[in-house]
């Protein structure tokens, strides 16, 4: 015969949070340690943190501090801000909130504990259950927790964060420069992206656009008109390529013509291989080149942007 696992509800088990789980979990502490695969020890309850009291505290196996929070109801904010305060207090290396109903967004805010700081930080929902006529036994399941994919996640996470910042500097300084030579962007603010731009005066999608990359930048006119499939980009595009020659002459240079089949737009652009976002030391060299690329790419394309003839609609 095979008995029917029953819920117990946990205040009849431990009728008082302090006085009766928390004394139980300190002289039972194997069973927590079997649920998340620790070797917690010296156990210590009532712990002082500044004004608060920890409701436990105990050593890992290479005696680091690990805090206990005791929460036998649903999750809410308060416990996560005394979980975070105490682990801190005591410059603890992880802390384990034992909850009997863990709410979502506090599963997703100890997942992002994991990823963004080097404490570990685990969410146990706590339950009671019994078999027929058997004493309530605990049940303690691991809800969220660290993991070397949560470490690397973090990690990843940190370096686009530190991208965004960088290419922020970077376009703060380009548009600071270009504001001194010309006013085709003096209305554009920096950006996290890899991109700032500015219409091209023209009711084409067009749009003139600085870009950069981790080790090159660029600048373009980028063609994207949106009211078909293409259709009138490609137009915009043939119409420009008839004044190639002229264009690349009073451009100074070579300029590299892309349809971009695989895509709606199109574009005219100007690699600058001097270096990219990630070469620092080398963008007053970058930026001087990028705005004077794009002041002469303005003045290639300005009189032939007039010309166009296109569709209304």
């Amino acid at each position: 015969m095979i008995g029917k696992i029953q819920r117990v509800k946990l205040r009849e088990v431990w009728k008082h949070e302090a006085l009766d789980f928390t004394t139980w979990l300190e002289e039972n502490i194997d069973v927590l340690n079997d649920a998340l695969d620790l070797s917690l020890v010296n156990v210590e309850r009532e712990q002082s943190a500044g004004d608060f009291s920890v409701d436990l505290v105990a050593e890992d196996e290479s005696s680091n501090v690990v805090v206990i929070e005791n929460q036998l109801e649903r999750s809410n904010h308060d416990h996560l801000g005394k979980v975070i305060t105490y682990l801190t207090a005591l410059d603890a290396r992880a802390a384990i909130w034992i909850v009997s109903d863990p709410r979502s967004e506090h599963v997703r805010a100890i997942s992002w504990l994991n990823e963004s700081t080097a404490a570990a930080f685990y969410l146990v929902k706590v339950e009671a259950i019994q078999i027929g006529e058997s004493p309530p036994a605990p049940l303690l399941t691991l809800i969220t927790g660290p993991s070397e994919e949560a470490a690397l996640a973090g990690t990843t996470k940190k370096k686009i964060a530190g991208r965004y910042m960088l290419r922020r500097k970077f376009w703060t300084a380009l548009l600071e420069l270009a504001g001194q030579k010309t006013k085709l962007h003096a209305s554009i603010s920096p950006n996290d992206y890899s991109w700032v731009g500015t219409t091209a005066g023209l009711p084409y999608g067009l749009a003139l656009n600085y870009s950069v990359r981790r080790l090159d930048a660029q600048v373009e006119l980028y063609i994207d008109d949106n009211r078909d499939a293409g259709e009138t980009n490609q137009l915009i595009l043939a119409q420009l390529a008839e004044a190639k020659e002229q264009i690349e002459k009073t451009f100074g240079d070579s300029l590299v013509w892309e349809a971009l089949e695989s895509k709606r737009a199109c574009r005219i652009k100007k690699v600058i291989p001097l270096g990219g976002w990630q070469n620092e030391d080398k963008w007053p060299e970058i930026h001087e080149a990028m705005a004077n690329a794009m002041i002469q790419l303005e003045k290639a394309l300005g009189p032939h942007l007039k010309k166009l003839k296109l569709p209304q609609g």
